[in-house]
């Protein structure tokens, strides 16, 4: 480590001395924190209107900027804060830290609010969204639970695989495909009841970042999109806490400083009931329930200015059961992710601030049962062992530097089975191996030309699997040139490698889907994607953004046709199944354009979103070699959403989103052999199904409305809040899957019907929340 920080400190020495020739200049450099709290604050926006050029804080609220010497007015902005402005004269370096305000819904402070937004026109980052914790409470939710990943999906280029998943299928890609980021730790499963809820407590979390293309080189590893999310602090200056009841779980927040002003930490826990609620009215022997429960915990000190230490943890589980007490039989199905951050902040000088972090990650599905003398268990796991280094270093104003090294051990298991029987004896096979990907990365965010920002950025990843190595490089570029009034043109080019791999034959999650290394059979997936747009502000907080896209994807895996892993029926099976025989590798390529349309102030806000999108899949082994669509191509997708803050006390929100049905695999004709004569009756024992084309048929359109109204009233110890909702609210019939029921006469003539499975007619829900 000392020898990395000598290395670190002569680089940044000697760029320095290149950016500090000519003109006296000084630095101004500080945190940005959320008034009160004391929290700090990711992504804050400082504009320097008589230079028309600004900085945005790093991931902990960190900001430095380098001008030349004289008077400024620096403006600070952040989505759901209310911006400030302050004068500064610049004749030494200032230590400046800036406290904002979360929003309050008064005319006045609206007002100044939309004085001071940030603008999607100045920002050289294209295909990226920022969540604030308010949008993700005020929208309408299943069953009330709040799901940030829900959210996500109505943001255009990113859709659900089915209805109500909490999956993401990002430009044409699989939910494999994403990169999924919780306080630096991977999260590799993230759903709860097979996917219809993530396992994001919404009630946890300070910030959300979706990346859908333009990649910063310091992210990499997947093929679609970044999900950053960082947990809350925890509040350094008083006690707070909130605890929420909904349909069908209740939930629990608490944060507070343990040393005032220096030591704070955040609790937040949640479980669900239907096992206690399938109890109570089930009398008979046979006992079976379901829960889920996820904890988050985080502690951070700060030793001084220059030192701050975070420490993280997320465990969650879901577990299915079945038993009956006088047969002797107990069967329990399991998974569950686990996670751990340890991280350091220094900060070396005004320029140059670091972050070390160790990283623990796991991942694992479980099956057991047990009857008599028998006992099965059967598990998959990856679990990860990681450690990164990321230097910020801020030359000038016209100039972010970041670079950095990471590197993850990868333990894969994807197939362990124990199985003891009394007449047989015990069975017990396990397959493990381990891999090490590491990557080197350096990226400039920098304004050339008084009007083209840039991040131009270089990542080096490379992968050891046995004997086998890759290496690859991965180039980065975002631009943005901006036009008179408020207009920016933006592009940028993203090249990216995928080294693990999520095999799956269902596409919604199942906790069956098990994650695999590249091997020198398996080669890494590969993706290069081209973005060009542009973007408008427009008065009173309306932007608008129009990005086309074009993705291409190589070594996409999937399973040949019929092929199967993991069958939960019969687990024992898999053991003699190898995964690298039964896949296939192909290519993908999608395309689309995309129209954002939102208001991010006043009394009304909210979005619109429009995707047409096209992804097609190329296998030599499926399908006789031809392209097909992919089964979540969707080649229209609409979402609308609006939040209308009646008052202080009543606030009123709705979505509605439409899309193109999704791709099926459906036979056009079935055929039967008559195998034996009974008198006067041919028996037909044979069936063959003819399937002219993979994803040969679209499903009905999905459309649906949600509604809700929260109702908060202060308190004398806190605020209550009541949130009523209707999830589909005029009760559309939407398809889950189709199955065919077919039927012969008896000359052999067929006849069949196709029939549509539906999941959620209108859904009334509730939630209570007191916080204080």
């Amino acid at each position: 480590m000392r020898k990395l920080t000598q290395l670190t400190l002569s680089f940044l020495i000697a760029i320095s001395g290149v950016y500090s020739q000519g003109t006296t200049k000084y630095t101004i450099s500080g945190y940005v924190k959320e008034d009160v709290s004391n929290e700090l604050l990711p992504g804050v926006t400082i504009f320097i209107p008589s230079l028309n050029t600004g900085v945005i804080t790093n991931g902990y609220g960190f900001y430095s900027m380098t001008l030349p010497e004289g008077t400024y007015e620096l403006v600070y902005t952040s989505v759901g804060f209310d911006g400030i402005k302050t004068d500064i004269v610049l004749n030494k370096d200032v230590v400046l830290d800036q406290f904002l305000r979360p929003s309050v819904l008064t005319l006045d402070e609206v007002v100044v609010s939309a004085e001071l937004q940030e603008k999607v026109s100045e920002n050289s980052q294209m295909s990226s969204v920022r969540l604030s914790t308010k949008s993700v409470e005020n929208i309408p939710a299943l069953m009330g639970e709040k799901d940030v990943l829900k959210v996500l999906q109505l943001m255009p280029g990113v859709q659900s695989g089915s209805e109500g998943n909490s999956g993401l299928y990002v430009r044409g890609g699989g939910p494999d495909q994403n990169l999924l980021i919780l306080d630096d730790a991977i999260v590799y499963n993230a759903n709860h009841l097979f996917g219809f809820f993530s396992i994001f407590n919404g009630d946890a979390l300070k910030s959300t970042e979706l990346y859908k293309g333009g990649f910063p080189a310091r992210f990499g590893g997947r093929l679609s999109s970044v999900i950053k999310m960082d947990m809350k602090d925890g509040n350094k200056e008083e006690m707070h806490g909130k605890v929420g009841i909904g349909l069908i779980s209740s939930s629990l927040m608490l944060e507070g400083p343990i040393n005032k002003g220096k030591t704070s930490f955040v609790v937040s826990a949640r479980r669900t009931y239907f096992d206690a609620i399938a109890g109570i009215f089930n009398s008979s022997p046979d006992k079976g329930g379901y829960y889920f429960y996820d904890l988050n915990a985080k502690v951070n000190h700060e030793f001084d200015s220059k030192n701050k230490l975070y420490v993280s943890g997320y465990f969650g589980q879901d577990r299915f059961f079945a038993r009956n007490k006088e047969e002797g039989f107990d069967a329990k199905l399991g998974w569950g992710n686990a996670s751990s951050t340890i991280r350091w902040n220094h900060q070396f000088s005004k320029k140059v601030f670091t972050n070390t972090s160790l990283i623990f990650s796991r991942y694992l599905f479980d099956i057991r049962e047990e009857e008599d003398d028998f006992e099965l268990r059967f598990n998959s796991s990856i679990r990860d062992f990681g450690f990164k280094y990321d230097v910020d270093f801020f030359p000038s104003i016209n100039h972010s530097i970041k670079f950095g090294v990471s590197s993850t051990n990868h333990r894969f298991i994807p197939s362990a089975l124990v199985v003891r029987e009394a007449s047989v004896g015990p069975t017990d096979e396990e397959e493990k191996f381990n891999t090490l990907e590491s990557a080197i990365y350096v990226e400039d965010d920098m304004r050339l030309f008084g009007k083209l920002n840039a991040n131009i950025g270089l990542r080096f990843s490379h992968f050891i699997h046995e004997n086998k190595t890759y290496s690859r490089p991965e180039p980065r570029i975002s631009l943005a040139y901006m036009l008179p009034n408020d207009y920016a043109v933006k592009a940028s080019f993203a090249s990216m490698n995928q080294y693990v791999h999520l095999l799956s034959n269902s596409g919604i999650g199942l906790p069956t889907d098990l994650w695999v290394s590249s091997t020198d059979r398996v080669r890494p997936q590969s993706s290069r994607q081209v973005a060009l747009g542009f973007a408008k502000d427009i008065s009173n907080g309306i932007s608008v953004s129009l990005e086309g896209y074009l993705k291409k994807s190589d070594d996409v895996i999937a399973y040949k046709e019929g092929a199967s892993f993991l069958i939960l029926d019969d687990p024992e099976s898999s053991e003699s199944v190898s995964w690298e025989d039964n896949i296939t590798t192909g290519a993908a390529d999608a395309m689309g354009l995309e129209l954002f349309l939102e208001k991010k102030v006043g009394d009304f806000t909210g979005w619109f979103g429009y995707t047409l999108s096209k992804t097609e899949l190329q296998f030599d082994e499926l399908n006789f070699g031809r392209k097909f669509l992919a089964r979540y191509d969707r080649r229209h997708d609409v979402s609308l959403v609006g939040i209308y803050h009646i008052s202080d006390r009543l606030t009123i929100s709705g979505t509605w989103i439409y899309g193109t049905g999704n791709n099926f695999s459906l036979p056009v004709r079935t055929h039967r052999t008559a195998s034996d004569i009974l008198g006067n009756f041919t028996v037909f024992n044979d069936r063959f199904e003819d399937i002219d084309e993979r994803n040969n048929f679209r499903a009905e359109a999905y459309h649906r409305l949600d509604l809700s109204i929260r109702m908060t009233k202060e308190k004398k110890r806190g605020r209550r809040t009541w949130e009523l909702s209707l999830y589909n609210a005029y009760s559309r019939k939407n398809p889950f899957f189709y199955y065919q029921l077919t039927d012969f006469d008896n000359n052999g003539t067929q006849r069949g019907t196709l029939n549509r499975v539906t999941l959620f007619p209108i859904l009334p829900s509730f939630r209570y929340t007191f916080e204080f």
